[in-house]
């Protein structure tokens, strides 16, 4: 029943992590080869310390308004053609991932029920919860999609 179910049962894992430091060409190749929408942000030690998204990308730096957009599952799907951004993103390479990403990042337990999850991310308006262990290490993400998905299979089911 997926009332019982927690975000461990249906997180994604393993989870990508930059560090502050990371040069924020590999973190757009990172979030671009793994069609990720965001990224943890973490610390010498591995503990989150924020996060990096595809947003912060288009408007922190280069000013570019990513454009009305819908998440389907874990996709994101632009209403304009996000090939024309290419050439105002790529004035804000170079530069290291401390330099936009944002310390407001969301996150959750693994032993959350998957109902107060869904609600989190409802509330907080935000499209992932990254995922911690008790050291504030994250070992997963919780997608919009992935509480899309356990509802279906449990329907299916």
């Amino acid at each position: 029943m997926v009332l019982q179910l927690t975000v461990a049962d249906v997180m994604t894992q393993p989870v990508l992590t930059v560090t502050p430091e990371t040069p924020l060409q590999q973190a757009v190749q990172m979030i671009s080869d793994h069609h990720v929408s965001g990224l943890p942000v973490v610390d010498t030690e591995g503990r989150l310390i924020g996060e990096l998204t595809e947003q912060d990308l288009m408007v922190r730096e280069s000013g570019v308004d990513a454009g009305p957009y819908v998440m389907l599952l874990d996709s994101v799907i632009y209403l304009r053609n996000p090939l024309n951004w290419d050439k105002q993103v790529h004035q804000v390479l170079g530069t290291s991932v401390s330099d936009l990403m944002r310390k407001d990042s969301h996150s959750c337990g693994t032993d959350l029920a998957l109902p107060k999850a869904a609600s989190q991310l409802h509330e907080r308006g935000t499209q992932r919860l990254f995922v911690l262990d008790g050291n504030q290490r994250p070992v997963g993400v919780i997608t919009r999609g992935d509480v899309v998905r356990a509802l279906a299979s449990h329907n299916a089911g």
